[in-house]
């Protein structure tokens, strides 16, 4: 920590005095605008390192390495930190938490943190099944990570893929000849999904070639099905009572 804010108060320095400004320096070396703020306003690296509180201990001293640990393996919220704390045995406030946190920030800003949590897989099925124009460029880099490192669940997303733009694009035509890749390919969760469409094959690809839709006959359907169900429930308190009465 120390190397490394010698060498940032050097270079926020030398940035500042060849003209750069705040914002410049601040996206250059991606940190916050308070923190090459409180960089310049330092005469010297020690200003920063060595302060009013130096050599006073602190109550977070002993649960420090704990925090290092927890840093180091993703976890930067102070919040569950600080809950984590207190089932160590932590009998500190939360402010005392939060502001040794965002020390931590300050010197290993996001560019320099570890990397975040690894997806799951509602996230994962998320991203294959969502429009390509509709997905962040951080999540595509990470799915095409992911799916490079199984073949299998690569060739899964292809034929999701497929499967949507015979859907979005009515080519209820070619659905015959994306069962048949299917099939082919060693992929058992999507055979038992093509069994399921062999059921009805005409159904579906009248479903994926023509414009007609049934949502709004199923809708009225279902509303009216939910009112039967809430006015036998309002009808029931009466009919015990008459029951009773009886």
């Amino acid at each position: 920590i120390s190397d490394r804010t010698r060498e940032r108060h050097q270079t926020i320095h030398e940035l500042h005095h060849n003209g750069h400004s705040l914002r410049g320096i601040a996206a250059q070396l991606g940190l916050a605008r308070n923190t090459v703020r409180r960089f310049l306003r330092a005469a010297t690296a020690d200003d920063l390192l060595v302060g009013k509180w130096t050599g006073r201990t602190s109550i977070l001293d002993p649960h420090k390495p704990f925090l290092h640990q927890r840093w180091a393996e993703g976890c930067t919220t102070a919040r569950r930190l600080f809950q984590e704390l207190r089932d160590r045995g932590y009998t500190g406030g939360e402010s005392v938490v939060k502001a040794y946190i965002r020390q931590l920030r300050d010197t290993f800003p996001r560019t320099d943190r570890p990397p975040r949590r690894h997806p799951s897989v509602r996230e994962v099925t998320s991203w294959i099944t969502r429009h390509p124009d509709r997905i962040a460029d951080h999540q595509a880099e990470r799915l095409r990570t992911i799916l490079g490192r199984c073949p299998e669940l690569e060739k899964t997303a292809h034929h999701v893929r497929t499967f949507a733009e015979l859907m979005t694009r009515r080519h209820g035509d070619q659905l015959e000849e994306w069962m048949s890749k299917v099939q082919a390919a060693d992929l058992p969760d999507l055979h038992s999904f093509v069994t399921g469409l062999r059921q009805d094959t005409q159904a579906v690809t009248n479903g994926l070639t023509l414009p007609y839709s049934s949502g709004l006959v199923e809708g009225a359907v279902n509303r009216k099905m939910l009112k039967r169900q809430m006015f036998g429930r309002a009808k029931l308190p009466l009919l015990r009572k008459r029951i009773l009465l009886s």
